[in-house]
């Protein structure tokens, strides 16, 4: 009779964690974007199981990592997205699907943690997750007890989860692909011509309503053609994405930068003179100047050349010959300057 009861009682608690796991997967099957999906998983996650801890570590450079680092999140999923190399995460975690419990020697899984976390757990539960077939990270819970994830629990339950976690999760990353791809430039992950356009339209609109100064730099790379034809069309793709970060990098909150066409970006300038531009471009060219790309065993130098017009150039009367002024402009740059000499 006892053994009976304990097999009931085992599959009655079976049972309401099945239910448990299938309210989270209700809640989360026809949410189609990251940051509300990730939000609905961990709360559900944790207001089921009354877990106090429940977080996402995703592999550096997956694609999944990449497409969310172009998105905008909030500020609290941010803080419970952890991003750890490929190399540790298999070391760690291995490659298999199967859950991992810890609840020693938690030191080892530091990295695994947020920052805030790493001094609070005591126990860990580690559901590796998939994207189309390939291991992208991990679904993580842990607690301030050492008994609630030990070796040696059934983990099917949990397993299970992180499948429909992770064809979900396949659902989400279709639909964020294609609004990223609306929006972005699909090689170096700028916005792309038409939402550069969109934006300048908006900003030549703010500037006529309150008077300030705007600025856009149209600039291209010199001897682009010439990386293509000596070292193939894989390492321009390359010097673009370098020059792309570069942009970014040296660029303000403020500032918009994207790609044209091409070898060609457009970065305006709000609240910014002439002057101010140019100080800004020499700066960029020197730290193109001083930052060769490097890809796959070569050093490619990079330069760039740049025309300036601003909204009280002469003949500037709308965004579109905002944008004409400053193509004009790199036209005599070009034709003006000493043309650097072709990659060695």
């Amino acid at each position: 009779m006892t053994d009976l009861k304990t097999i009931m009682d085992i599959l009655r608690h079976n049972e309401a964690i099945a239910r448990r796991f299938f309210e989270i997967e209700k809640r989360i099957l026809k949410v189609l974007n990251f940051t509300d999906f990730f939000e609905v998983l961990l709360a559900e996650i944790r207001r089921q199981f009354k877990v106090p801890y429940a977080w996402i570590t995703l592999i550096e450079s997956s694609e999944i990592e990449q497409l969310i680092r172009h998105s905008e999140i909030s500020a609290q999923l941010r803080a419970q997205l952890n991003i750890i190399v490929r190399t540790e995460f298999e070391h760690l975690v291995g490659t298999q699907s199967t859950p991992l419990l810890v609840n020693k020697e938690l030191k080892t899984y530091v990295n695994l943690l947020p920052r805030e976390y790493k001094y609070a757990v005591k126990s860990i539960a580690i559901a590796p997750i998939s994207l189309d077939g390939k291991l992208i990270g991990s679904l993580n819970q842990a607690d301030i007890s050492t008994r609630r994830f030990q070796p040696g629990i059934d983990t099917s339950l949990l397993e299970q989860l992180a499948v429909k976690v992770s064809l979900c999760l396949s659902n989400v990353t279709a639909h964020e692909k294609l609004r990223f791809l609306a929006y972005h430039d699909p090689l170096t992950g700028l916005l792309n011509r038409r939402v550069m356009e969109s934006v300048l339209e908006r900003e030549f609109a703010r500037y006529r309503r309150y008077p300030q100064i705007m600025s856009l730099v149209f600039l291209d790379l010199d001897y682009f053609k010439d990386v293509n034809d000596v070292y193939g069309h894989d390492r321009g793709d390359d010097l673009l994405v370098h020059v792309a970060k570069g942009l970014l990098q040296m660029s303000r909150t403020t500032d918009v930068v994207s790609r044209y066409a091409g070898d060609e970006f457009v970065i305006i300038l709000p609240q910014t003179t002439k002057d101010s531009a140019d100080q800004l471009m020499h700066r960029i060219c020197k730290d193109f100047s001083q930052r060769p790309l490097q890809s796959k065993g070569l050093v490619i130098p990079v330069s760039i050349s740049f025309g300036i017009a601003s909204t009280d150039d002469e003949g500037v009367h709308d965004p579109a010959s905002l944008v004409k002024k400053a193509d004009e402009n790199l036209y005599e740059a070009k034709k003006s300057r000493k043309k650097p000499p072709p990659p060695p």
